[in-house]
């Protein structure tokens, strides 16, 4: 089959069936489940998050991916890795888009951060299921538990965002499928709460937009991984 052979549109109500249940699920989950799990359990919350998040919501966003790419007609192939989700090699040109789009994410966001605690003074940016302590003597196990939840997260991310909506949403949206891409995608994090939200925005806005210009999913993986994990890595070792 080749590989735009069966796409058709998704425009707003194909979208929106997507992102508003993903983003339901997202905060039932994050709402109640994990509270209970750390009420009971007494461990840290920010364990249940890498395995609420990993198992209960990003492993069911490839599913989906998955489930649509069926119905659609495609086979798990190399050519509908690289040509259907366009997971393509990634070209210099690629790399500098990435570069640039993940740098001026992150001084607009750090610009926003700054803006509002001039309005509302300081705050937790995280969510009070992501706050934690930097990892201590004992604790570094949590690693070997946010290590599968990261990948899982970026790549149930990408495949259904960036790999299976977005090639359709461009046929419906064209030149201005980022924004409507960037608006869903920012709904599916809602659960993250406003301060967190209006932070990401830079991310989410941008990160549509350069994917749909370069057309190569990778460059959502790279800006998506590239800001999570470090990000992730200097809380855990007391750098921010």
């Amino acid at each position: 089959m080749e590989a735009k052979a069966s796409l058709r549109k998704l425009g707003p109500l194909g979208s929106f069936a997507i992102y508003i249940p993903a983003a339901g699920l997202m905060y039932v989950l994050t709402k109640f489940l994990i509270p209970y799990l750390t009420e009971v359990t007494g461990y840290e919350t920010i364990l249940f998050w890498f395995v609420v998040a990993g198992l209960g919501i990003f492993s069911p966003l490839i599913i989906v991916g998955l489930m649509i790419l069926k119905f659609e007609g495609y086979k798990i192939s190399k050519k509908t890795w690289t040509e259907r989700l366009r997971f393509r090699k990634v070209t210099k040109r690629d790399l500098i888009w990435s570069i640039m789009g993940l740098l001026l994410a992150g001084v607009l966001s750090g610009l926003i951060m700054k803006g509002l605690e001039l309005f509302i003074g300081k705050f937790d940016h995280s969510p009070a299921f992501m706050s934690f302590e930097p990892l201590t003597s004992g604790r570094y196990w949590l690693l070997l538990v946010w290590a599968p939840y990261w990948i899982l997260n970026i790549l149930g991310e990408e495949i259904l965002w960036r790999g299976v909506m977005l090639p359709r949403q461009e046929l419906a949206f064209g030149k201005f499928t980022w924004i409507i891409h960037g608006f869903g995608w920012g709904l599916f994090h809602v659960a993250f709460g406003w301060q967190l939200l209006i932070t990401l925005i830079p991310l989410i806005f941008i990160q549509s937009f350069v994917v749909q210009q370069t057309k190569n999913s990778w460059v959502g993986v790279i800006m998506h991984g590239g800001l999570n994990g470090p990000v992730f890595l200097a809380i855990c070792f007391g750098l921010v």
